[in-house]
């Protein structure tokens, strides 16, 4: 099994959260010793099956902030848009709709998402371009489609899981349905790829609470570390709802549901953990990072850029890359502390020429009410829009 993510070559986040990097080794040299193989018996899923049965139940995709992701890439006739998260396809549905010939060129690591795209290319005679890969691999997959830099006229990035991958037992994403404890977006795109059970099976205590700190921002991460390494030693952890009862069972019951989501509901202790195993699997904040690079290079000069987050280290790492700070020296994971410095380093990039966007908007843009009580998952989303110089 080998670990391919690129924490172990990308320098922002060797330089951002040592302990993360420290994980990464403790796991490489675990691996060669370890004889739990956790992920047995998750084999290859049939795609198929699971595509007609989504197709017939229900729309797999309910896009988040539509109006405002249509107002703000304002897609005219005739021009090429990049949807860099195809995910169930509601987005780029709505601009097929919307705007007559324009290309949508669908981009998604998940081979379920680009079935439905491939389907949707058919309905729309040509005018959808299936892209099955990751952010990092974006630049290659347009070269060998000689589509050159410079010219896709709008991005959208919608980041994190979709909800076709969380209404899916199978995929591991979600705590509330019980099912393998995977959370690979690539599927079995990487055999040798470790998957969460792999991570919650192999490392130690110390790297598993760094993970948890560093990308689940989870305060009792040290506890749930410490029942996670205690659960494992009598039987190995391979299911999702097995992993959520591990960590609510480090908590007294009174605190088990006392969190509260942002529409004030009851949210499980474990929703963070999830979170930063699924960040960790995935590689997610690294491959954001690869994403913003490629949509600046791709983008033509004028080409607006819509990206969507959905909790703070996400959000952060947007912020300060459409303010043009070098990531590769910025600890990202950390609120930077406030003051004048802040606007200090800004103008400084602007006047260096070092920004490569223009706000669309100054602050970030949140769901309105009527949209969350429609849509409940898109409550913490939050879109900024820019504008390539």
């Amino acid at each position: 099994m080998i670990f391919h993510l690129s924490v172990r070559s990308n320098p922002m986040l060797r330089k951002t959260n040592l302990a993360v990097w420290r994980a990464w080794r403790s796991w490489k040299l675990s691996l060669h010793s370890s004889t739990v193989n956790a992920s047995s018996g998750t084999g290859p899923l049939d795609r198929s099956e699971e595509l007609s049965s989504v197709s017939s139940e229900k729309p797999p995709h309910t896009p988040v902030m539509l109006k405002e992701v249509l107002h703000y890439l304002d897609i005219q006739p005739g021009q090429v848009v990049l949807d860099m998260t195809f995910g169930g396809g509601g987005h780029t549905k709505a601009i097929l709709n919307l705007v007559p010939e324009v290309t949508v060129l669908a981009l998604d690591r998940d081979p379920t998402a680009i079935s439905l795209a491939q389907q949707l290319a058919k309905e729309y005679c040509g005018r959808v371009k299936p892209l099955l890969g990751k952010f990092s691999e974006l630049e290659a997959l347009l070269s060998n489609m000689n589509i050159e830099p410079g010219s896709v006229d709008a991005v959208l990035l919608d980041a994190g899981c979709s909800s076709m991958q969380m209404d899916e037992a199978q995929r591991g994403f979600s705590l509330s349905k019980d099912g393998p404890l995977d959370m690979r977006m690539d599927c079995e795109r990487y055999p040798d790829m470790p998957c969460a059970a792999d991570v919650v099976n192999t490392l130690d205590q110390q790297a598993l609470a760094s993970i948890l700190t560093a990308y689940g921002e989870e305060r009792q991460a040290r506890r749930i570390a410490s029942a996670i390494v205690e659960a494992r030693r009598v039987n190995p952890i391979t299911r999702t709802q097995q992993l959520a009862s591990v960590v609510a069972g480090s908590f007294p019951p009174a605190v088990l549901y006392a969190r509260k989501d942002r529409l004030q509901r009851s949210a499980h202790v474990a929703t963070k953990t999830f979170q930063a195993l699924r960040i960790f699997v995935n590689d997610e904040l690294n491959e954001l990072h690869a994403g913003l690079s490629a949509a600046r290079s791709v983008l033509a000069p004028g080409g607006r850029l819509c990206v969507i987050t959905f909790h703070s280290l996400e959000d952060r790492l947007v912020k300060r890359y459409l303010q043009g700070e070098d990531l590769s020296n910025l600890d990202h994971f950390s609120p930077r502390k406030q003051g004048s410095g802040k606007q200090k380093l800004v103008d400084a990039n602007r006047e260096s020429g070092e920004v490569y966007w223009l706000p669309l908007r100054r602050k970030v843009i949140t769901p309105e009410r009527d949209d969350v009580n429609e849509n409940p998952r898109g409550r913490s989303a939050k879109l900024r829009a820019a504008l390539r110089r």
